[in-house]
């Protein structure tokens, strides 16, 4: 599972985000997003499952998808022309001309705005639209790595709770020799009072193990869109294995293909269409219109008795206007807007880059020292316990020691194989928690 951090596989894991910021669909059988790429690598079974139904089924992400949607219907909208304007005028009191009064005049106007605006608008809604998609693959990104620390919390609390188990195995071991050199006349009360208290705390740890896994459970269940009582069924620990980390290049990956981004780039992009137009705001738009005229014959006395040539022709006419942008300050002000947005989009992307390499420099220390605690817990504590308990064992069994001695062993190894465990879980979400970042 750990090999996908190598620099290879960790390219060819986030190529998928340029394909994102295209927004073209990818064919079925293909990986199209980062997060996929990230679930497809998983090598758990369950974990694979729980992820691929929380990027399903989690709630802010549809959110967001079905904004970016949105924002994706915005450009049909703003590359067409203004819809006509048509009116009506009905002389009351028509005005009489040579041909006869005027009875109804009808017009209709076509608006005709500055034709660079289009583009600029149409660019910049495409670009925001895009910027959304991206906070969206963001989200998923962020919702596969809490997934899986989550289950990794879940994993050693499972680990956790065998070891504790065992431990409490061997004290009822020890609790029934103690008591029968106690009754033998061999061994003292406060032998089997110690080991019956180490007992009962043990029995407590199991509890403290129950409540801290329904905890972590509910929170997985609504990541998932899940009630708090869901079954989730037993997660798996991994074991650790070393792994080669460039920080060279997976900082170069993380800054160029993290979803976060390419969210600041298109908005970066999208303001400079914004300041383009609003610098064509102080540009004129035009209309253009056609008028129609109806007119009655001659009702007067002159013009029944002599009808003038085109008595009763109706009147046809073009229109024409130009807007005059003379509110300067208005547009000056929308400038302004366009450019200090871009100035934040700027910004925000600073803040990213600066996140992710304080990300980076974080979990490339923690992971070799990681390493290096599970190789020294598992190759040398470990065992040294382990033969202290055994050793121990026999000399309480011969009388030699007493039980806080052999308590003492045994507690030892408890925390030796909890720490491993605490190690281990520890270290698959550093990985967990890089690939994220990557």
């Amino acid at each position: 599972m750990y090999s996908v951090i190598k620099p290879s596989v960790v390219a060819a894991m986030l190529m998928a985000a340029s394909a994102l910021a295209a927004q073209e669909p990818a064919p079925a059988d293909s990986i199209s997003t980062p997060a996929d790429q990230l679930l497809q690598s998983i090598e758990d079974s369950r974990l694979r499952s729980l992820v691929a139904e929380t990027l399903e089924r989690n709630p802010g992400v549809a959110v967001l998808q079905a904004r970016a949607r949105a924002a994706a219907s915005r450009g049909p909208q703003v590359r067409g022309l203004p819809d006509p304007v048509v009116g009506a005028t009905a002389w009351l009191q028509g005005a009489e001309t040579r041909t006869g009064p005027q009875i109804l005049t009808l017009n209709v106007m076509q608006p005709l705005p500055w034709l660079g605006r289009f583009d600029a608008a149409e660019k910049g809604a495409v670009l925001e639209a895009r910027a959304l998609f991206a906070e969206a693959e963001a989200l998923r990104l962020e919702l596969v790595t809490s997934v899986r620390r989550l289950y990794y919390e879940l994993a050693f609390l499972a680990r956790q709770r065998a070891v504790s188990e065992d431990f409490l195995d061997h004290l009822r071991q020890h609790e029934k020799i103690s008591l029968s050199r106690y009754a033998t006349g061999t061994g003292s009360t406060q032998d089997v009072i110690k080991i019956q208290a180490e007992t009962t705390l043990a029995e407590k740890l199991l509890l403290d193990i129950d409540r801290r896994r329904i905890a972590l459970e509910a929170d997985l269940n609504a990541l998932r869109d899940r009630s708090a009582s869901s079954a989730i069924l037993p997660a798996i620990l991994p074991s650790g294995r070393a792994v080669d980390l460039d920080y060279r290049d997976l900082s170069y990956q993380a800054a160029t293909r993290r979803p976060e981004v390419m969210a600041a780039e298109a908005r970066i992009s999208g303001a400079e269409s914004q300041v383009v137009l609003a610098q064509k705001q102080s540009r004129p738009d035009f209309a253009v219109g056609l008028t129609y005229t109806f007119v009655d014959t001659r009702q007067d006395a002159a013009g029944q008795l002599v009808p003038p040539a085109g008595n009763g022709d109706d009147i046809v006419g073009i229109q024409g206007a130009i807007s005059v942008p003379i509110w300067r300050q208005k547009r000056s002000a929308g400038v302004l807007e366009a450019t200090e947005s871009g100035q934040a989009a700027w910004e925000s992307k600073r803040v990213v880059l600066a996140e992710i390499e304080a990300s980076l420099g974080g979990l490339l220390q923690r992971i070799p020292l990681t390493w290096r605690q599970i190789r020294l817990l598992e190759d040398v504590l470990v065992l040294q316990a382990g033969e202290s308990v055994r050793s121990a064992q026999s000399s309480y069994v011969s009388g030699t020691l007493n039980a806080l001695d052999l308590l003492d062993a045994e507690h030892v190894l408890f925390e030796a194989e909890t720490a491993i465990a605490r190690t281990l879980a520890d270290y698959a979400i550093y990985l967990a928690e890089l690939e994220g970042a990557v």
